[in-house]
């Protein structure tokens, strides 16, 4: 509750010190899907915007695979080096231009090419890259303390002691009796017990710190989300039962000619669930977030077409709703970690599980 009346608070504080027209140019419009999707900087609005290293390895004709890194967007483009085209205005190729798209700060919408060559890869840290790095290294102190406490017996031979340690041993029973063993059995719960808890804990961290003042949301882009599905569905192949891999490529129980119709079905399953599971939390997260910036774009979006008046007028409605979203965005965070969690377990415990089948003659 406090960070989030704190934030309130410094909102409407901003909202009440600096008038909508201070906040964008007038040739700027509001847009919640560009506020909410990565980029090559961390966003601290009003204060400004820092830049994130450029990294991009170049394919040359003249001279083969190179590797440039550079500062910044802005100091990529000073190189002389490197041309920025926008999407409706083509390159910018003199300096005049380069300074001009640097000072309107439409630069970091560009994408980078090359004077000489093509972008070959480009390895870039981005905003969702920092937030996803955070979450890891946030997971890390937590649990590597956490185990020092067990290797000198606390929790292990005595009960836990402290709010902090008595929490996450409650979420970590939580996903070992709760998901992995129901979906799993004990067998195999275990086993797979690791990856369930890295998999509940970073998506339930990343999913908290996007509700942090100036925090992005890396799961709120596809690509985290496909490596994390597609983590799930290595492990889930990998691992699979003769009895799994029979009922994909030779389904027991029917007719010869029903059987080449499933094939092709089963096999195009294997792929479209972890790609549902993928959308899915990049679809739930991203949503919420394009609701909260929404609701507040209305601000200044009334305050834009019928005066300040109406702008101000409006605030407390639409903070209000704001902070309604946010703690239904506080309980998807949970929410969501836990169905990619359970999910994952289930689509494992599927392809782990044996069945008898007497095949029809």
């Amino acid at each position: 509750m406090r960070p989030i009346n704190f934030f309130l608070a410094l909102f409407c504080a901003l909202v009440l010190i600096f008038p909508s027209e201070s906040m964008a140019s007038d040739e700027d419009e509001f847009d919640a899907v560009h506020h909410s999707s990565d980029g090559y900087y961390l966003d601290f609005l009003p204060i400004g915007k820092v830049e994130l290293p450029r990294i991009l390895i170049i394919r040359s004709d003249l001279t083969g695979y190179g590797l440039r890194v550079y500062p910044s967007t802005k100091s990529a483009l000073r190189s002389g080096e490197i041309l920025a085209e926008m999407p409706d205005d083509g390159h910018q190729e003199n300096t005049e231009d380069v300074e001009a798209l640097i000072n309107s700060g439409k630069h970091l919408d560009a994408k980078l090419v090359p004077i000489e060559g093509t972008v070959f890869l480009d390895l870039s840290i981005t905003k969702h890259l920092i937030f996803a790095l955070l979450a890891s290294g946030i997971l890390l102190v937590i649990f590597i303390g956490l185990a020092r406490r067990y290797t000198q017996g606390i929790g292990r031979t005595t009960a836990p002691r402290g709010i902090f340690q008595n929490l996450f041993e409650t979420l970590v029973v939580f996903v070992r009796d709760d998901i992995a063993v129901p979906n799993l059995g004990k067998k195999h719960a275990l086993r797979f017990l690791p990856y369930l808890l890295t998999a509940f804990f970073f998506i339930l961290t990343c999913n908290l710190l996007g509700l942090v003042p100036f925090g992005a949301t890396a799961t709120s882009n596809l690509n985290v989300t496909a490596v994390l599905a597609t983590f799930t569905f290595v492990l889930t192949q990998v691992n699979g039962s003769k009895d799994h891999w029979r009922h994909v490529f030779w389904p027991p129980g029917m007719p010869v000619a029903v059987k080449f119709l499933l094939i092709p079905t089963e096999i195009i399953g294997l792929f479209t669930k972890p790609i549902a599971l993928a959308i899915r939390l990049f679809a739930n997260l991203t949503a919420g977030h394009l609701v909260i910036l929404s609701l507040i774009g209305m601000i200044f979006i009334l305050s834009d077409q019928f005066g300040n008046a109406i702008g101000y007028g409006v605030v407390p409605i639409s903070l209000g709703f704001t902070l309604f979203v946010m703690f239904l965005e506080l309980l998807i965070a949970f929410i969501q970690a836990y169905i990619f969690t359970i999910l994952s377990a289930l689509f494992i415990g599927m392809a782990l599980a044996d069945h008898s089948h007497s095949e029809a003659h």
